[in-house]
């Protein structure tokens, strides 16, 4: 609990860096890019501050160049998860009676530390090899996102702990005591995001827990040196155990743990729903109700009234469905364009795409780079080869894939005929570079809002465009539960920490908002404490007095 005298300011959001040419952060970005690239690193388990090696590895390989290994990390099994769990909990007591300023000094070192050249520099290159991101998106990722969530959660923290109840009687002092939660929490990461895989261990260890921290197998290799930062911030060990695997070899056992207290979990939908049907087979074994926190799937969409401005939308398509190859929850993934403008939109769209460069991150002048490993190049280019077999779609730009170097798929523009605005792409999630459009009548509009709130099971986020104060209106009333994020006149892409508070409900999610205080009030167990300074020595009350 505060005491009041610690303060944390308000914080100012990281300023993204250009990397212009000529620029000293673009000099310093490329030779760091040089230097992880030449080498391999060997990556341990990290337990409890030491590490461990099992022998039983994987590879980390460049996404545009899979031939290309930076790393070789080690795997770890039920016995390891069983070190992981021990050392947590071994370290939770200390960690959890740490006064909260003190805690939220070590992850404020982390934000100062990464606005460094050497971290900024390592965190940035290392996303843009093992992710495959160009020098923008890993600058908004993996230096401004993470320094944000870091900063930004030592202030709401501050503000979660000061939060005390209204009045107190006389004689009487209430207050609330805001603990961890009993035993350790199970931070799962994605690949996409390395700001999200170091805020999911991070935002519950602010509040005093311990962690067990599963990056994804993809992205190991910028998990490991989010490790390597903490260590330099101080966090102590055994505090967050980074524990590499496959998701039953790590998953299954974590989840069998009666003191399992919580999942931060980013990933996909079925993954989600089949780690939250575990805990439910398992309930009666935990020693208390695991907080489950999830951002799974998004089928995310522009919509667009015929009042919107061409050139506004044909860039908010060209950012929001092709940046970092359509790979992220939030990637606009289908669009709803009235008839009277869509003659201009396609003609201008296919323009921007014609001119996107796709190639290796080293090549700053490159758009796009490669999806993430093979899985993902086969499922994107399979709906991508299911859309040139129908009938009732058509692609009007890309189409093309080639996994000979990288795994490159081409920003692909798709139209589904009139008749069909159900069409498989503008239903399932594809994460890739394909943007599934339906054309409809102008005088439709409300009646393809309500289209648009029931195709698909995800409600994460959506966006309208529309110069009509009217059209947004209804936009906004129609579209109410079908994104947790909804922008006007603005792609749906590209939350910012303290300013969108990110997540979506329905299939998306459990809407816990990460950057802001709605997550990390989630990480606490709050006691209510209520003391008498004059406790009562009598039974008997006032009523039961005689007349």
């Amino acid at each position: 609990m505060s005491d009041g005298i610690f303060k944390v300011p308000l914080p100012q959001n990281d300023p993204v860096r250009n990397y212009e040419p000529g620029s000293r952060d673009k000099a310093i970005l490329k030779k760091r890019l040089e230097e992880l690239k030449s080498q391999t690193i060997d990556i341990p388990i990290m337990i409890g501050g030491k590490e461990i090696r099992t022998g039983n590895t994987g590879n980390c390989v460049l996404p545009h160049d899979h031939k290309t290994v930076i790393g070789t990390y080690h795997k770890a099994g039920k016995e390891e998860v069983e070190q992981a769990i021990n050392s947590a909990l071994e370290a939770r007591e200390s960690w959890a009676a740490m006064p909260w300023n003190e805690r939220a000094a070590i992850f404020l070192k982390a934000a100062d530390l990464l606005t460094t050249d050497y971290w900024r520099s390592t965190l940035n290159a290392a996303t843009m090899l093992a992710q495959s991101k160009n020098a923008f998106q890993a600058e908004i990722d993996s230096a401004c996102e993470l320094v944000d969530f870091f900063r930004f959660n030592a202030y709401y923290a501050m503000q979660i702990y000061n939060e005390q109840p209204l009045h107190s009687s006389k004689g009487i002092w209430n207050r609330l005591e805001y603990r961890a939660l009993e035993g350790f929490v199970f931070a799962v990461s994605p690949f996409n995001f390395t700001s999200i895989a170091g805020n999911l261990p991070t935002s519950p260890a602010l509040m005093g827990n311990v962690v067990i921290m599963k990056p994804a197998s993809s992205a190991v290799y910028t998990g490991y040196w989010l490790m390597q930062l903490f260590k330099a911030a101080g966090v102590p060990d055994g505090v967050i155990n980074f524990v590499p695997g496959s998701g039953g070899q790590v998953g299954n056992p974590v989840m069998d743990s009666p003191y399992l207290a919580g999942i931060h979990f980013t990933g996909s939908t079925p993954t989600f729903q089949t780690m939250w049907k575990t805990i439910g087979n398992n309930i009666s074994k935990y020693k208390s109700y695991p907080r489950i926190v999830g951002e799974t799937g998004g089928k995310d969409f522009i919509f667009v009234h015929k009042s919107a401005d061409v050139d506004v939308v044909v860039t908010a398509i060209t950012r929001g469905a092709y940046e970092y190859q359509g790979q992220k929850c939030s990637a606009a993934s289908r669009g709803y364009i009235p008839k009277s403008i869509w003659a201009e939109i396609k003609e201008k769209l296919i323009e921007n795409l014609k001119t996107i460069k796709m190639g290796d991150v080293s090549d700053f002048t490159n758009f796009m780079n490669a999806v993430i490993d093979k899985n993902a190049f086969d499922t994107i280019s399979q709906y991508i080869d299911y859309i040139k077999e129908a009938d009732d779609a058509e692609i009007l730009f890309g189409g093309n894939y080639d996994d000979s170097t990288g795994y490159f798929i081409e920003p692909t523009l798709v139209e589904t005929e009139t008749a069909n605005p159900q069409f498989k792409t503008m239903e399932e999630e594809i994460f890739g570079p394909v943007f599934t459009l339906y054309v409809y009548d102008d005088d439709k509009y409300e009646e393809t809002l309500n289209l648009c709130n029931e195709t698909s099971p995800y409600a994460l986020t959506g966006a309208v465009f529309a110069q009509d104060r009217e059209a947004v209106q209804l936009a906004n009333k129609i579209l109410v539960n079908a994104a947790g994020n909804f922008y006007i006149n603005d792609k749906p892409t590209g939350a910012v920490v303290g300013q969108q508070p990110f997540g979506g409900a329905r299939a998306s999610g459990t809407n816990d908002k990460a950057g802001s205080y709605l997550n990390l009030v989630r990480w606490v167990s709050p006691r209510t404490i209520k003391e008498n300074f004059i406790p009562p020595k009598d039974y008997r009350y006032p009523f039961l007095a005689e007349e």
